[in-house]
């Protein structure tokens, strides 16, 4: 009969295997430990930025954001739980994708074509939205050059070291015309003007306690009008924001603190809107969206914001709320 004791210093004795199942194990007083981040033991989210010169020539191909150096992980990453993507199609050409991840979204920024998934077919154009779950293997076909803002949550799974088995949601498109209609309202809308963001938030039926487009990710489609702010505001959740139009003279400011007495941002970092940008927004950071030129821009933001507001920890702070 086999026998097993306990040793001493977590030493477990199983007939002749011998297993040091504490080598592992540290402690930490609880004040050394309890703020990773500001220790330095886990690496900070700084803005970041992508711009359209990634991807707006050259041949079919799929071009990662990724910082995964920045974030010391051994897998592509642009936030934590998220990887943003560009994707270029040429006119007859195609692309598959099937990554590890429970949730897809793309924006097509450019062209048309149609995807092919699970033996249906999903026809898209610019300016639409559309999501595709779980064990997702596609081939995306363009008609005209095409090109996309992908963002899956693989990050999230590599991290876990899990796999994605079930699909929580059918694959999902947003009509472009149809949400920039819905756009229209909420800007003719009374008091519009006032509002700490002027936009619509992408929801799939399917996740009707946190009213996000995937049970992780979170989209918003948002306007800043000419001549317009939009003031600070912060949340936990890592905004990977994509510039969809804009003239010359929108920005975003960035920075840690809000003087409180004016509600600006002190010291903040400048980030310069262009057509087809991408940028990353940290958890925590106050930003406040500018628009200097004679002309309204659009901005894309996707977060982990599903994944947040279900943990509820999302945390969205103003300066004023209206």
């Amino acid at each position: 009969m086999t026998t097993v004791s306990q040793r001493p210093s977590g030493q477990l004795t199983v007939g002749e295997v011998r297993e040091n199942w504490a080598g592992d194990a540290k402690l930490y007083e609880y004040s050394k430990a309890a703020d990773p981040l500001g220790s330095g033991a886990i690496t900070p989210i700084t803005p970041t930025e992508f711009p359209a010169s990634l991807y707006n020539t050259g041949n079919t191909r799929i071009v990662q954001l990724d910082l995964s150096a920045d974030l010391r992980t051994d897998y592509p990453a642009t936030s934590p739980a998220l990887l943003a993507n560009f994707v270029r199609i040429l006119a007859g050409d195609e692309i598959t994708t099937k990554p590890n991840a429970t949730s897809e979204l793309y924006y097509v920024i450019s062209g048309e074509g149609h995807t092919e998934v699970g033996g249906e077919r999903l026809d898209w154009r610019a300016g639409d939205f559309f999501t595709l779950p779980a064990k997702s293997v596609s081939r995306h076909f363009a008609r005209q050059d095409a090109t996309f803002y992908y963002v899956h949550d693989n990050p999230i799974l590599s991290y876990l070291g899990v796999t994605a088995a079930e699909p929580r949601f059918r694959p999902t498109l947003f009509a472009g015309d149809v949400v920039r209609e819905e756009l229209r309202k909420v800007m003719s809308a009374p008091g519009a003007t006032n509002k700490n963001r002027v936009s619509v938030l992408l929801n799939n039926a399917a996740f009707d306690q946190t009213l996000t487009i995937t049970h992780t990710l979170w989209a918003m489609f948002g306007i800043v009008s000419a001549g317009e702010v939009q003031y600070p505001h912060s949340h936990k959740s890592v905004a990977l924001d994509f510039v969809v139009d804009c003239k010359p003279g929108v920005y975003t400011l960035l920075g840690e603190h809000i003087d409180r007495k004016t509600k600006q941002i002190i010291d903040p970092i400048r980030v310069d809107w262009e057509p087809g940008k991408a940028f990353v927004t940290p958890p925590g950071m106050w930003h406040s969206h500018h628009n200097e030129s004679n002309e309204p821009a659009y901005i894309l933001p996707v977060q982990d914001a599903g994944l947040q507001t279900y943990l509820r920890t999302l945390d969205i702070q103003f300066t004023f709320r209206v």
